[in-house]
């Protein structure tokens, strides 16, 4: 996939748009052809002017910076104007819900998120229990946020003190429903990274490659 004119929107807050300006600068350096770069409102339901843009400017992909409402949106009032662009958002998009919005016309939109944690066999247990509280055990900030609150409480076990749990986890290795984790001295995660994932309308992601 080559796009030839590209069209970056984000949510004007501060995760959506932070991710927007990192993709534009990325895209810079390798000298993609972004033709605008450009916000909307978080919350808002009616799509109808960037829509007409899009098509105007002939955009052939769109990376949204978001959550998944408004995407799903957008997604859906593309596709009912015939517009075949492909679209493309962050973990913040991958939601079960968003297929609930946008219908057939999510079918295809690409995501970076992490792996598919939810299919780790070891993880079945959590799964179920997800699952059994009725909720999506799929969700793109479910496995890392279980695996935050696992390195907590494995600094939790030697001190109370923020500054030595900081240390503690600077200087071992945490195994959690990721796998094992570790940190540089920075405090980064070291070797953690995001795939792209094909979203289908059903609400399930398969890798992209």
């Amino acid at each position: 996939m080559k796009p030839q004119r590209i069209a970056i929107i984000h949510d004007k807050q501060q995760y959506g748009e932070g991710l927007a300006r990192a993709v534009q600068d990325g895209l810079k350096k390798g000298n993609a052809n972004v033709v605008f770069f450009d916000g909307i409102t978080a919350g808002e339901k009616d799509f109808s002017t960037l829509v007409a843009r899009l098509k105007k400017e002939n955009i052939d992909f769109v990376y949204y910076g978001g959550y998944h409402p408004e995407m799903g949106q957008i997604l859906r009032q593309a596709r009912a104007a015939g517009l075949k662009t492909k679209f493309m958002g962050p973990e913040g998009v991958a939601n079960v819900s968003l297929s609930n919005i946008a219908g057939e016309s999510a079918e295809g939109m690409l995501v970076t998120k992490p792996k598919n944690y939810d299919q780790v066999p070891a993880n079945k247990p959590i799964v179920d229990a997800i699952k059994a509280k009725k909720q999506d055990p799929s969700g793109a900030f479910v496995w890392t946020t279980y695996a935050a609150l696992q390195s907590l409480q494995a600094g939790l076990n030697q001190s109370d003190d923020p500054a030595e749990i900081a240390k503690y986890l600077k200087a071992n290795t945490v195994e959690t429903v990721m796998g094992p984790l570790s940190w540089d001295e920075k405090g980064d995660l070291k070797g953690f990274e995001f795939g792209v994932f094909t979203w289908h309308a059903d609400g399930t992601a398969t890798d992209a490659r």
